[in-house]
């Protein structure tokens, strides 16, 4: 590990990268009663920290490798860094991009003059083949993260926050996706200060080295989501995971919302837009500090990464009110007769709210999916108790994803009356949640595939911020072909949920009585 720490302090990255300032999040700080400090990273001319590793393995190779050229594989802001320093050293570079990467990523990649080539649906399909393209043609392959030279660049980033406080923190939380970033400020962190908590932060969808750490072995995971792009890792490196074991104090996952809701902050304390991963440091910092009951101390989080898809803004704006608990959902069941919706609202309190869908019902019962502006945790709470003493039967569906994307738009339709009790006997609905890569031709190859004597009852499809494709689907098959649906459903090799028992499915979408 000594040796880390020397490379650290000799790294060369400053021909390229800057020193990015800490500055205090003054909003942040007093929502969140501590001092929260945020090391820009975001400033970088590339938007990342990857800038930093990228150039200091590059700038240490051999004349001879760099007129051979390099090639790498990443998920954006790695290959932007790549890029920019073979731009820097004169040399080729070659980049391997998932097919998901947002274009904005793959964009500033070409106008850096790299040669862009997609290949693969995540990170590590993309990996592969660049190994693979590295051998064939002689290319010097940069590791995005479990390379010592590119640790070490990583590492400088350490060195800075030693210069730019006062005192040392309390916490440093820092994004993971394959571990470089929080290896290298890990290693110079603890042999300064070896009482500040390292704390790693990953997507609950994405959390290798959170399932590394606790077995005690390299995990790798079957699947990985892809909202956080720039952490969407199944593995993390060898030697990042051996420098994780030995110096991070804790891991912590969060959920998309959130994400959001950290992109969100970070926004209104400085006017600009993290991207997903980008913000996994502060939306982790959030979540230690409500649950560890912090007070009045020093935090530091590492806001690393701003290569945003502009086309992500409105899904983000949406789900970032659940993120920080400003709004709550629910399903909720109220009598079919005049002075219901009168009555339903009064218990509401003068609540604002965000969302309202009613529809008249042919029975006793009508429901209704109501969005309600809350105030925090506590107020949510309160308004939950509200709930309970009340006569309507309810559901909250804040964290239910299903609802969150695609119910919301969908309320108000059900099977027609018409489809009998002699049918009903005979098929069944069956309602499925579908996440692919969105690609030309994936949602006409889903449908393809689907038999011809397969009847849709419920379509609801929803680009995912460019990258990916969410599409829930109901299908009436006859009873005897369920084991046709199941092969169907693992031949497409897509994420996939079952939703036919969700609760919210059966009030707004189920079939009539």
């Amino acid at each position: 590990m000594e040796d880390y720490l020397k490379k650290i302090l000799q790294a060369k990255v400053y021909e390229v990268a800057k020193e990015t300032p800490l500055e205090k999040a003054n909003n942040l700080s007093k929502a969140l009663k501590n001092n929260i400090y945020l090391k820009r990273e975001d400033l970088q001319d590339v938007f990342s920290f990857k800038i930093r590793g990228a150039f200091n393995k590059m700038r240490q190779l051999p004349q001879s490798q760099l007129a051979n050229g390099v090639i790498t594989s990443s998920a954006g802001n790695h290959a932007q860094g790549v890029a920019l320093s073979a731009l820097k050293l004169n040399c080729s570079a070659t980049i391997l991009m998932p097919i998901t990467t947002p274009l904005v990523k793959v964009n500033a990649v070409r106008n850096l003059k790299a040669k862009v080539i997609l290949f693969g649906d995540n990170y590590d399909e993309t990996y592969k083949e660049a190994l693979r393209l590295s051998e064939e043609n002689n290319l010097c392959f940069i590791h995005p993260f479990d390379d010592p030279e590119v640790i070490a660049g990583q590492g400088t980033i350490a060195i800075e926050i030693e210069k730019q406080v006062k005192e040392p923190p309390e916490a440093i939380y820092v994004a993971v996706g394959g571990g470089g970033l929080i290896a290298g400020i890990s290693l110079y962190i603890k042999n300064i200060w070896p009482q500040v908590k390292i704390i790693g932060v990953e997507p609950e969808d994405a959390d290798a080295m959170t399932k590394s750490l606790n077995n005690s072995k390299l995990i790798e995971l079957a699947s990985v989501g892809q909202f956080a792009d720039g952490v969407a890792v199944k593995k993390v490196g060898e030697k990042t995971f051996e420098i994780g074991r030995k110096y991070i104090d804790k891991m912590i996952t969060v959920n998309t919302d959130e994400i959001c809701a950290a992109i969100k902050d970070v926004f209104e304390d400085t006017r600009s837009i993290l991207e997903p991963a980008g913000a996994l440091s502060i939306a982790g910092m959030k979540k230690d500090i409500f649950e560890s009951k912090y007070a009045n101390k020093n935090m530091i989080a590492i806001a690393c990464g701003a290569n945003m898809n502009f086309e992500r803004l409105r899904f983000i704006a949406e789900r970032s009110a659940l993120g920080e608990y400003k709004e709550a959902m629910f399903a909720v069941e109220i009598p079919e007769k005049a002075g219901s919706l009168i009555n339903f609202c009064s218990l509401l309190n003068n609540r604002n709210l965000t969302e309202f869908s009613y529809r008249m019902s042919n029975s006793v019962n009508a429901q209704i999916f109501v969005g309600i502006e809350v105030n925090g945790v506590i107020d949510k709470d309160e308004l939950l108790q509200e709930f309970r003493k009340s006569n309507y039967p309810f559901i909250d569906i804040s964290n239910d994803e299903l609802s969150k994307n695609h119910l919301r738009h969908m309320v108000g339709g059900r099977l027609p009356q018409k489809f009998t009790v002699l049918e009903k006997s005979k098929y069944i609905e069956l309602l499925y949640r579908f996440e692919f890569p969105e690609r030309p031709g994936a949602l006409i190859n889903f449908l393809k595939n689907m038999k011809s004597n397969w009847t849709i009852s419920i379509f609801h499809y929803r680009n995912h911020g460019s990258d990916v494709g969410k599409i829930v689907i109901g299908v009436l098959i006859d009873r005897a072909e369920i084991n046709y649906w199941n092969k169907f459903v693992e031949f497409l090799g897509y994420k996939y949920w079952d939703e036919t028992n969700n609760q919210t499915y059966k009030l707004f979408l189920g079939a009539s009585d």
